[in-house]
């Protein structure tokens, strides 16, 4: 998941510091999912934090989020979360986003990311242990 703690203005001498919100939505209306991992990764891919200690069920239709702060501008200007969640039957993926924003005086920035699924493994629908599980 892209996410940019700062980005440049002008030129590669100025920067504005971004606060990033990372939103994650549990797209289906009758089946919870479960959030395993949410790490994040400054721009040289390094780790930067964990913003989950144990696993997180999101209820149908449920959203959370992390936010990131204005001031913490580890992650740069290339910085990713690793999102994996699994679910015990089959559900629609999530959608999970970045925004990020800031503003000073008179000028305010902001935009958006979405996710990118990098890895998926799915379980075939004969086998008694049916799941999904996906890194986004």
């Amino acid at each position: 998941m892209p996410a940019y703690s700062h980005i440049y203005v002008r030129d590669a001498q100025r920067s504005m510091n971004l606060a990033t919100t990372l939103s994650i939505r549990n797209t289906s209306p009758d089946r919870p999912l479960v959030l395993s991992t949410i790490d994040y990764y400054d721009s040289s891919g390094e780790y930067v934090r964990a913003y989950l200690d144990t696993p997180r069920t999101l209820k149908p239709l449920a959203s959370t989020y992390v936010v990131v702060d204005t001031d913490d501008i580890r992650g740069g200007v290339g910085a990713n979360f690793i999102v994996r969640w699994h679910a015990k039957q089959p559900v629609a993926p999530p959608v999970v986003e970045t925004l990020m924003i800031t503003g000073a005086n008179t000028q305010g920035i902001s935009f958006r990311s979405a996710a990118r699924v990098l890895r998926e493994e799915r379980i075939p629908a004969d086998t008694s242990r049916h799941r999904s599980d996906a890194d986004l």
